[in-house]
């Protein structure tokens, strides 16, 4: 290869083409956002509307922000039929189901990154993860003491390795357990990697439409 195709040869692999944006728009708003931002509700055969979690249903869909309230306000002002332009039947507990539908999802992602070694539970080793610069998410039990979780929270305060730390309570201390294979589970937190990623993902869309996502004054 001469140093002119070398040259070509770096300069090709420098260039990275950017995704395209998907947007559409909020069935209550009007306004239109990247698909990140919204929650995609199908159509089923039935006629009856139902969560898209991953918004690869077939058939009809329609979409809102995402956010357990305009969910709810979708529902009272029946923005679904008007934005699809037909009849369909919504149950009124849609928001409901959407959520229970995003914590199944989270759930699912949380035992896949405990199975790839991704994910740590337990006050004592959740506190010496929290040394590891490679954490990247703190989960604490909704169902959590007080002093236990100011505890934890406190010891991550005090290492700091960069950027703040994402912490969530999203899940009770039983559906924790459950989903990692133990009893009841307090404390956890993910470690770098693709499946811990991934559950980071789900929890950040859960907090967002529960809008409980907290970052807190933490380094790690």
């Amino acid at each position: 290869m001469t140093a002119e195709q070398r040259l070509k040869h770096r300069g090709s692999q420098s260039v990275k083409i950017a995704k395209p944006v998907i947007s559409r728009e909020c069935a209550l708003t009007r306004e239109t956002m990247p698909v990140e931002d919204l929650f995609r509700f199908a159509v089923g055969p039935d006629n009856i509307l139902m969560p898209d979690v991953d918004a690869k249903a077939p058939g009809r869909g329609v979409w809102t922000t995402l956010s357990a309230d305009v969910v709810e306000q979708a529902v009272a002002k029946k923005a679904f039929a008007r934005s699809l332009k037909q009849q369909v039947t919504v149950p009124k507990d849609l928001a409901q189901l959407a959520h229970a539908r995003l914590e199944q999802r989270l759930l699912g992602a949380l035992g896949l990154a405990r199975k790839a070694g991704q994910l740590v539970s337990g006050a004592a080793k959740v506190t010496g993860a929290i040394a590891n610069p490679g954490i990247i998410a703190l989960f604490t039990a909704t169902d959590a003491a007080p002093d236990g979780r100011n505890k934890m929270l406190a010891t991550s305060k005090a290492r700091a390795h960069g950027e703040p730390v994402v912490h969530f309570e999203l899940l009770t201390s039983l559906q924790m357990g459950l989903a990692l294979g133990q009893e009841n589970v307090i404390h956890a937190a993910l470690t770098n990697g693709a499946a811990a990623r991934s559950a980071l993902s789900r929890a950040q869309r859960l907090a967002r439409y529960t809008n409980e996502l907290k970052r807190e004054d933490t380094a790690i």
